[in-house]
């Protein structure tokens, strides 16, 4: 008869390697966002919308190559309804002529193509989008400080809150660092990424207020360990099989959601890694210990009635 034995491994041995990693993360991504900034697409900065109509469907590659080969900078390309249709998206500002010249380069080699629409996105819009897309982050964060705090103790509220922030910063970081477009899209899958993040977290601060309950040592590192390998099958079926999802948008997904599936593959990753480097092992920082998971006995005073 087999016995069957779980591997361990030393996860919390490892953190402050891990925690070097994530520092040189998160100074990368500020530094590139002081100094480089981000590579803001339309939704943010305004622009120009042509959209042209082919008889044949055109390869969208072909078309933007034609584009920036002409001068036209940050230029996107994506089918819009019928693979016939395309809309094309140019960051500058709007020139009336535009969308005559935009036709008249992809008519050069006597494809037809007709002109629908030439018009302008304010960037006055993008700026409101802007200033409550971030409001809407900063009340993400705080909610769900609020929620951890109350589900678990502050201790967890701090970890959760600094994973979360951890995150956010290394997929914009990334994106400023290697100036992908980020649009709307990108913001949305911040957004997906807080919710991805914060589950796996809850998943592994779960495991380790019960491991704590019901452990007979008071090792802390070496309980933690044992709560993160119990979780971490269930982390990597939940983590890999997303994956496999957004590796088939970003090679099948077209240009419009090209950034939305490189953010979410990106917050995975780090999320995965955060739920153990920064919301675990920064409990054993805090000084996590039994006796927080316990809430306080109540003394009873009884007083006894004295017969006279």
């Amino acid at each position: 008869m087999k016995t069957l034995v779980n591997r361990q491994f030393d996860f919390m041995g490892k953190r402050r390697i891990a925690f070097v990693v994530s520092g040189l993360l998160i100074l990368a991504s500020i530094v590139s966002l002081l100094f480089q900034q981000l590579n803001l697409g339309l939704d943010f900065t305004g622009g120009t919308l042509v959209e042209v109509r082919y008889a044949v469907a055109p390869s969208l590659d072909a078309v933007r190559q034609t584009l920036e080969a002409a001068g036209f900078r940050d230029v996107s390309v994506q089918t819009f309804g019928a693979s016939t249709e395309v809309l094309i998206r140019l960051q500058q500002a709007f020139d009336p002529d535009v969308g005559d010249q935009v036709v008249g380069l992809l008519r050069a080699d006597g494809t037809s193509v007709q002109l629908v629409r030439a018009e302008f996105v304010g960037a006055q819009v993008g700026e409101q989008l802007r200033d409550q897309s971030g409001l809407g982050l900063l009340v993400a964060l705080g909610v769900v400080m609020l929620y951890v705090a109350f589900r678990f103790q502050y201790k967890f509220a701090i970890g959760a809150l600094l994973a979360l922030m951890h995150d956010v910063i290394v997929v914009v970081g990334i994106f400023s660092l290697f100036q992908f477009d980020f649009d709307l899209t990108v913001l949305a899958a911040l957004l997906a990424v807080i919710g991805y993040s914060l589950n796996d977290t809850i998943v592994v601060y779960d495991r380790i207020r019960e491991t704590i309950r019901t452990s007979r040592i008071d090792d802390m590192p070496a309980i933690f360990n044992e709560a993160i390998n119990l979780t971490l099958s269930r982390t990597l079926a939940t983590s890999g099989t997303t994956l496999l999802v957004l590796f088939a948008l970003f090679f099948l997904g077209g240009d419009m959601i090209h950034y939305f599936s490189v953010a979410l593959i990106i917050g995975i990753v780090v999320g995965t890694f955060s739920s153990i480097y920064v919301a675990a092992a920064l409990l054993l920082t805090v000084k996590l210990e039994r006796k927080d998971l316990i809430p306080p006995k109540k003394e009873e005073h009884e007083e006894e009635e004295q017969l006279p």
